[in-house]
């Protein structure tokens, strides 16, 4: 069958499909291309143990080069990695690559030319982190100017890239994952302080260790519950019972249902020092939670978040800041559940319905030239 008549296909290029934000995004949007009648198929590098599951008819290939070809030489590495991604695109055929996260980006950009897919690159964290030496921003500049197409999800990403790149990029958001669309819990709540990230540095789950034990003896009625796992788990433990809250902290791991676990929470915690546009914080929202967030460098939470109309931004670091935000609606209920009733509306912005569409109405502009 020739090009001209078969259905169109498109490839998702991503590192794994490990129980992450941006890997959870590319599940969802080849799914929903697929039932739009695309062919569709996920690339990735590695193949971990807890992943998300593909829906039947999407396949998956590996473009890692294997033991068996590892050489002690990281520039012959490299290049074998190129010519295998490349030679996937050769035999697939894809009509469009979608490709996300720092250097897999460049790999993408490079390794379509010479066949007839189109490359779209996507920046979905802070871009500055992405892309932190002068090299690589220069390199970016370059090979994100030649891609087909080059999707960022702030305004603050289109400043960083600037000149050729800042004006071919578009600004396409995340859609709302579907289990979080439900009419908002209007009981009475939890007393739980909640909140749902990987246990890493940057998600800064000490910051709300701290502030809680600030405030353990005004609220004692109050718990806090932080779902995720990491490798500072055990950190956070520790420093849990060395603030003598050990008892009114819980940490279940990554648990299924999320929606369910917090829907019903007196409050949500987001703590980072940076991120992309944070789907926690977008599930969070939608679940119309009283929400504290950190204003993050790459404009993530002022994409989603008015101070003081649907929650409370802070400074990153600031504990200060976090233990007053948090006092404010502890003590004022019906303050936070105003800002909650504000908060849900985003299930609105960002139906699936609503906002896959403009993924689509911008892969077909891609596709069709």
């Amino acid at each position: 069958m020739n090009r001209e008549n078969r259905r169109k296909k498109i490839a998702f290029y991503i590192g794994s499909l490990s129980k992450g934000g941006a890997e959870r995004v590319f599940v969802n949007l080849a799914e929903y291309f697929q039932t739009e009648g695309y062919d569709v198929i996920m690339v990735t590098q590695y193949q971990k143990e807890d992943e998300y599951d593909l829906p039947d008819g999407i396949e998956r290939i590996l473009s890692d080069i294997g033991e068996e070809n590892v050489s002690a030489s990281r520039a012959v590495n490299f290049f074998r990695r190129l010519n295998k991604l490349h030679a996937i695109w050769k035999e697939e055929k894809p009509d469009l690559a979608l490709s996300c996260i720092g250097k897999n980006n460049f790999m993408a950009a490079v390794t379509v030319m010479g066949t007839k897919t189109k490359a779209v690159v996507s920046v979905v964290g802070e871009a500055k982190e992405e892309y932190p030496s002068r090299g690589m921003r220069i390199l970016a500049d370059v090979l994100f100017s030649r891609a087909a197409g080059v999707i960022l999800q702030t305004e603050r990403s289109r400043s960083f890239f600037g000149g050729k790149v800042g004006k071919k990029a578009v600004i396409l958001p995340n859609s709302l994952n579907p289990a979080f669309i439900r009419p908002r819990y209007e009981g009475e709540r939890e007393k739980q302080i909640v909140s749902v990230g990987r246990m890493d540095a940057n998600k800064n789950q000490e910051m709300q260790l701290r502030a809680f034990a600030r405030l353990k003896e005004k609220y004692p009625e109050y718990t806090l519950v932080i779902y995720g796992d990491g490798e500072l788990r055990s950190y956070l433990e520790e420093t849990a019972a060395k603030l003598g809250i050990a008892e009114r902290v819980s940490m279940p791991g990554v648990v299924p249902d999320v929606a369910a676990r917090i829907g019903r929470a007196s409050l949500f915690l987001l703590t980072s020092y940076s991120e992309g546009v944070s789907n926690a914080l977008i599930e969070a929202l939608a679940l119309g939670l009283p929400v504290i967030a950190t204003d993050v460098p790459s404009g993530g939470t002022e994409e989603l978040m008015e101070d003081g109309v649907n929650g409370l931004v802070i400074p990153a670091g600031d504990t200060e800041a976090l233990v007053c935000a948090m006092d404010r609606l502890l003590r004022d209920l019906d303050y936070a559940d105003r800002l909650g009733r504000e908060a849900a509306r985003i299930q609105e912005r960002l139906a699936p319905e609503r906002v896959n569409p403009l993924w689509k109405a911008y892969f077909e502009e891609i596709i069709n030239g």
